[in-house]
């Protein structure tokens, strides 16, 4: 039988994801038992009903849960102004720690929380789910192989729906505003697809620069869209188009040309992956499965992590590197300025 752990989920009113974060420990045969700090209680109901009997324990604040239980594993989903305190506790308790991004405000207060982990042997993992997805691992396998040969370029498009921001409720939520959220479009989506292009060519962004706007003149304080070009230290340089555009839905693109072919993903259009070779033209498609995708194989893999039968889904370094890399163009939008990222 598969090691289990005990897990704490810690989390407010404002909590993202927690119907698919709690579909995913219930179906996780290695999570054995789950507890929940929510001081606003308005997830008990939802926790309850999607959790059943795994659910052990209400708390009313993370310091009372970990002064009465010992998870294994923390998963944080808060906004990025709270989550910094709960992630720091948590470590603090020994325990690793799974978060929704960007969990922080800025670069100061999230690197001190990799020192911690590091200096405790713990992982602390950024919840970008997209690295689990099926052809996202068919891609990486694809130019690790060297299919496509030295990487040239890559573009990337990520647009989402601009009817979400002309909601009241919107305007009023952590989201809109950037004190309480670090940032707009790119912290909370941007962020998965810049994520996605260092995973898939294993290569830092370096340097980057690049504009945002409020396009959609609604009653916000974040960008709904941003426009960035960057350099890799593998030396090749890479464009992302990002906003909140779209009337419904998402629009999504990354190319990645190479010396020997290039590939291009499509995935809200269905068209997965699709690669072609210069030495005879043809175009191939990825024609296996898609499933399973989403947050249950990432949380699967956070908790496998700490059981040991697999690696973290973001190492603690690859969580400060994205992090450097959001805030490093925030700053680079802000000051008209390249930016220069630390690689430490």
């Amino acid at each position: 039988m598969a090691k289990q752990i005990s897990v704490a989920v810690l989390t407010n009113e404002t909590g993202a994801h927690l119907s698919a974060y709690f579909s995913a420990l219930k179906e996780i045969d290695e999570v054995k038992e789950v507890f929940l700090s929510d001081p606003s209680q308005q997830q008990v109901k939802s926790a309850q009903s999607q959790l059943g009997s795994k659910l052990k324990d209400v708390y009313q604040t993370p310091e009372i849960l970990f002064q009465n239980e010992k998870p294994n594993l923390a998963l944080v989903t808060m906004e990025a102004r709270q989550a910094p305190r709960s992630i720091s506790l948590a470590l603090e308790q020994g325990c690793h720690v799974f978060a929704e991004k960007p969990a922080c405000l800025s670069v100061p207060q999230f690197e001190p929380l990799v020192q911690k982990a590091e200096s405790k042997h713990l992982h602390l993992s950024l919840a970008l789910a997209n690295r689990t997805n099926p052809e996202i691992r068919f891609a990486k396998s694809l130019i690790q192989d060297g299919a496509i040969g030295t990487i040239y370029g890559l573009e990337m498009t990520l647009l989402a729906d601009q009817t979400r921001l002309a909601n009241p409720a919107y305007h009023k939520s952590w989201y809109a505003h950037k004190d309480r959220a670090g940032g707009g479009f790119l912290s909370w989506l941007g962020i998965h697809w810049l994520d996605l292009s260092m995973y898939l060519t294993e290569s830092s962004i370096t340097d980057v620069t690049g504009f945002t706007a409020l396009v959609g003149g609604q009653p916000i304080h974040i960008e709904d869209s941003a426009a960035l070009a960057f350099r890799y230290d593998a030396g090749f340089l890479g464009t992302l188009t990002s906003g909140y555009f779209m009337n419904r839905g998402y629009q999504s693109m990354i190319k990645i040309w190479g010396s020997k072919g290039w590939l291009e993903m499509l995935p809200f259009q269905d068209r997965h992956l699709e690669w072609t070779l210069n030495h005879n033209g043809k175009v191939y498609q990825y024609d296996q499965s898609v499933e399973p995708r989403g947050y249950t194989p990432a949380v699967r893999k956070a908790v496998q992590a700490v059981t040991g039968s697999d690696s973290p889904l973001l190492t603690s370094r690859e969580s400060l590197r994205i992090i450097r890399t959001i805030y490093a163009f925030y700053e680079a939008a802000k000051t008209g300025k390249s930016q220069v990222i630390s690689q430490e």
